[in-house]
């Protein structure tokens, strides 16, 4: 048998009579999205800001750092605040700062670590009289505050929270049970008695601050509390994304454990992160965001139930799988 013919040797053209090169495809949808992240980890608090209390715990900057390395590696660009650096002043920057730059189709991640918090309500819409925070170094920051910053993100951009804190649940409004003995890991709760210290040394600015949301959200039309729409929905009601229609963005929100029961420290993560990590397993978990929340649920102790609510049309959003850019 003869061997095959060689095959011929392309021809070469002049660059002048060159026909142009093909244009390349566009890149997929999902390329093109923006993906950022904010992680808030405090291991304690300025205790000129909350009545001499520092608030030490243990885990919360490991917290961070963990959530920090799942958003990077779903190629998450993420903001990191530890401790101190973890002002008012700096959330509130960052959370702005991802509102203006993100658009419909992109994706936030914000998680907490740390105590949660109360404040007296003098805007009238929590029934038990008392606003949820975030004690953030130098002040908490108010669940009217998030939700109004969370107001802030365009029509159609998708933004998960992670609270692990006390007061997280955002439904029951009660106070949690009182603290374990000495000896045993610490909740995330920051005492009542210095939260009404903090409430008298600071009434002026917190009263103030609850005001001026209260007044900037009357000015944008109004900004949803989630607490009154939700109430009465489980999480897997087919209502849970009929319920609230006037948020634009579709927000997320899985929290360390309802707002009657208390969220644990640890000596490497919180109980709520540190299930969250194990159920994720470096991203080998397959289901959505219900679902996630739920298998995280069936690991931890009856006493800390993490919970889910949403904000804004969620269908969509909770049928993907958790941290999808």
């Amino acid at each position: 048998m003869s061997a095959p013919a060689p095959t011929p040797a392309p021809k070469k053209t002049s660059s002048a009579g060159a026909s142009p090169r093909a244009t390349p495809a566009a890149a997929p949808a999902a390329a093109r999205r923006t993906a950022l992240s904010l992680h808030i980890g405090l291991n304690a608090v300025s205790p000129a800001s909350y009545a001499g209390w520092s608030g030490e715990l243990a885990a919360c900057e490991a917290d961070a750092n963990d959530m920090k390395a799942i958003a990077v590696s779903k190629g998450l660009r993420p903001t990191v605040l530890l401790t101190a650096q973890a002002t008012r002043a700096a959330v509130l920057a960052a959370l702005r700062s991802a509102a203006k730059a993100l658009k419909s189709g992109d994706f936030f991640l914000l998680t907490y670590s740390g105590h949660g918090g109360q404040v007296p309500d003098t805007s009238g819409d929590e029934p038990d009289r008392q606003d949820e925070t975030w004690c953030l170094w130098d002040g908490q920051l108010i669940d009217d505050e998030l939700y109004l910053e969370l107001s802030r993100f365009a029509a159609g951009v998708r933004v998960l929270v992670l609270s692990d804190s006390c007061h997280s649940g955002s439904v029951t409004r009660e106070m949690p049970p009182p603290a374990p003995p000495a000896g045993l890991p610490r909740p995330r709760l920051m005492p009542p008695q210095i939260a009404q210290k903090t409430y008298r040394d600071h009434r002026d600015f917190y009263d103030r601050l609850q005001k001026e949301v209260a007044a900037e959200a009357a000015r944008a039309g109004g900004v949803v509390e989630p607490d009154a729409a939700l109430a009465q929905v489980r999480v897997d009601s087919p209502r849970l994304t009929g319920v609230v229609t006037g948020f634009a963005p579709s927000v997320i929100l899985i929290s360390g454990c309802q707002d009657n029961q208390t969220s644990m420290d640890g000596e490497f993560n919180g109980a709520f992160t540190g299930r969250l990590l194990q159920v994720w397993n470096r991203g080998s978990f397959g289901g959505n965001y219900t679902q996630f929340r739920n298998v995280i649920v069936a690991g931890m102790a009856p006493t800390q139930t993490p919970n889910l609510f949403v904000l804004g049309p969620c269908t969509s959003f909770l049928a993907q799988k958790p941290f999808t850019v």
